[in-house]
């Protein structure tokens, strides 16, 4: 299926959640599925998953519903899935340890093939059997080894700094750990995983609850 142009981010931002349960309902042999009940299995209302899916095609038929198999391979072709992302982590502490350990990632296509840090104690450690590379070869490694994207687990004062440097060696994805908004060209994608704002969107809430 072609995606129309101007989907808007609120569309695009559900799609991972259809493609778990999708996945999910796979796994359980379900063939097909009508909006109304995967409505009641995803959260979405029935309404709503017509709307996104019909920006993207024709996916289900009427009296029919979905055929789970095909929607699931379709969203997975949507969100570019069906390629291989080499991906390199830049900050080797915390943050970068667990997405480094976080395996699935890779069975989703998204490679893992080096990890870089400033700190000498961490320089030469292996993370699943990568070693951990001083932040210097960063240029030059992104020069020999073409990587799609580039995961920013740096502190915020060198966060750009490092953003400019995966950009200037070719790298078009950013996914940003940093607290702080980076400056990326038009033709650079990013996405921003601000830790502290999820946690204070969950202390609103609690605090409306109360």
């Amino acid at each position: 299926m072609e995606k129309k142009k101007n989907i808007s981010m609120a569309v695009i931002k559900r799609l991972p959640k259809y493609h778990r349960y999708l996945g999910e309902l796979l796994k359980n042999d379900v063939d097909r599925i009508s909006s109304k009940k995967l409505s009641g299995k995803i959260g979405f209302t029935a309404s709503q998953i017509r709307q996104d899916l019909n920006c993207f095609g024709d996916f289900g038929q009427q009296g029919y519903g979905y055929n789970v198999s095909e929607l699931y391979n379709g969203i997975r072709n949507i969100l570019g899935l069906t390629k291989t992302y080499k991906t390199v982590i830049v900050g080797a502490g915390n943050i970068g340890q667990a997405i480094a350990n976080y395996t699935r990632f890779e069975k989703l296509g998204f490679t893992l093939e080096s990890l870089f840090d400033i700190n000498p104690k961490l320089v030469g450690i292996k993370i699943r059997d990568i070693s951990v590379r001083d932040i210097d070869c960063l240029p030059g490694y992104l020069q020999e080894n073409h990587i799609d994207i580039g995961v920013v687990c740096v502190p915020r004062n060198n966060a750009q700094k490092v953003c400019d440097i995966l950009v200037e060696n070719g790298v078009k994805g950013i996914w940003n750990f940093a607290p702080v908004d980076l400056v990326i060209p038009d033709d650079v994608k990013i996405g921003n995983v601000h830790l502290s704002d999820s946690l204070l969107t969950l202390s609103c809430l609690l605090k409306d609850k109360e």
